[in-house]
């Protein structure tokens, strides 16, 4: 029985299933679901970013939930928190990410999958901020960023070491929520 980690009204987030790898595949090929990123991902590509997002779990207890909806039981993508790696300004840090399909843009999916998930980081962490980063260019999550309460710290901002400096895709814009009653820090 898979364990259901997270659930809103119209999502289930939970750990990820061998049968996510495939919808998750060619969700990463497609160009438009990839359009903020440096390129699509392979198959191969797709299936090393499982791994890591299901070790990420095993070492942390949380991750990048698989997001599925209630009334399909579909996977739609990811939406969830992650520890930033080393070599970026950020390292340490605690990031909440999202990815869907295209299919499920423009139904609410993303915003209402990151509000459970900051709610659950503010209940089981006793970390004062959340942050979040994207391409300078990707209006869509920065908009997302904003509709959650974050707030861009342009002192933050990056460019992202595996990321070439020619690619558009390098600097990052990094956000922050900082958890009630504090300062952000």
């Amino acid at each position: 029985m898979v364990r259901k980690f997270l659930q809103t009204e119209r999502l289930i987030l939970r750990t990820w299933r061998e049968e996510d790898r495939s919808p998750f595949t060619a969700m990463n090929a497609d160009p438009q679901v990839m359009e903020f990123f440096p390129s699509e991902l392979t198959r191969e590509q797709s299936y090393a970013l499982t791994d890591r997002i299901i070790a990420h779990f095993d070492k942390h207890g949380f991750g990048l939930f698989a997001v599925e909806t209630k009334a399909d039981c579909a996977f739609i993508g990811f939406t969830g928190l992650q520890v930033c790696g080393p070599g970026l300004p950020i390292e340490g840090e605690v990031e909440i990410g999202w990815r869907l399909a295209r299919d499920e843009w423009r139904k609410g999916y993303a915003h209402e999958a990151a509000e459970a998930c900051v709610e659950w980081f503010w209940r089981n962490t006793e970390r004062q901020r959340l942050v979040s980063f994207t391409s300078a260019n990707n209006t869509p999550s920065q908009n997302l960023m904003r509709k959650l309460g974050f707030t861009h710290r342009p002192e933050l901002d990056f460019d992202h070491p595996a990321i070439a400096r020619d690619n558009p895709q390098c600097h990052q814009f990094v956000f922050t929520l900082a958890r009630e009653g504090v300062t952000d820090v």
